[in-house]
């Protein structure tokens, strides 16, 4: 804009206050200053186009940036984990978090309190639950079901079991003798069957149902994350 401010001035200047010098030299020294004139406006037009293509590409290159930066944050924010995001509890320990029943009778409540109703009876010892929210010594729990209700902190260990599909009921599921779909079969599983996690790879769990010990695939258990290893 410096430059652009100099060339007009000098412009102007030459235009009014020299025009009547050059008109009464030589023709040569009129010819001169025509010359200079129009070098004068032709530089003037230069000027004005670098401007005017700078202003150009920086506005594109920060249209660009603003679309590269937008399409990252929708990625970012569809983007989803397989696992869910982990916070600490009052507790010190993740939620949430897979967790067993301790006992053969579990009362769940609905609410953190033993003045609350009851909601319902768990009646099987070691079956997976996962607990979602924590209240002084109470626990926000759900089921492979989705039902939630509230349990006495005590009333749960931290073994880590697992339910074998409960969403395919009447089917069965295979147990293999290593991770891997061309392993031997160990047992075929009712859905449905409660068993104790070994460990997992994420991709499949080592699982004991009783007499039987093999592999699952991971994505037929209820009690662990996908992805998950143990």
């Amino acid at each position: 804009m410096i430059c652009f401010a100099a060339v007009e001035k000098w412009r102007r200047e030459l235009l009014i206050g020299n025009w009547s010098n050059m008109t009464g030299q030589s023709g040569k020294r009129s010819m001169f200053g025509i010359g200079l004139v129009v070098a004068s406006v032709a530089a003037l037009g230069i000027i004005l186009v670098y401007i005017l293509s700078s202003t150009s590409s920086v506005a594109t290159t920060d249209d660009q940036s603003t679309a590269q930066n937008t399409a990252t944050g929708t990625k970012q924010q569809t983007g989803k984990s397989d696992q869910p995001r982990q916070q600490t509890g009052p507790s010190g320990l993740p939620v949430p978090r897979f967790v067993s029943l301790k006992r053969s009778k579990v009362n769940v409540r609905r609410g953190p309190s033993s003045q609350h109703k009851l909601a319902w009876i768990f009646r099987l010892k070691g079956l997976p639950v996962e607990i979602v929210a924590e209240f002084e010594n109470w626990r926000r729990v759900r089921d492979s079901d989705g039902q939630e209700g509230w349990i006495y902190h005590s009333m749960l260990a931290g073994t880590r079991t697992v339910t074998v599909a409960p969403w395919r009921e009447g089917a069965a599921v295979r147990m293999l003798k290593s991770p891997g779909q061309s392993s031997s079969v160990v047992a075929n599983v009712s859905a449905g069957a409660v068993g104790d996690v070994e460990k997992c790879t994420g991709n499949w769990c080592q699982v004991k149902l009783g007499d039987y010990e093999g592999w699952i695939n991971q994505s037929m258990l209820w009690g662990v994350y996908p992805n998950e290893k143990l």
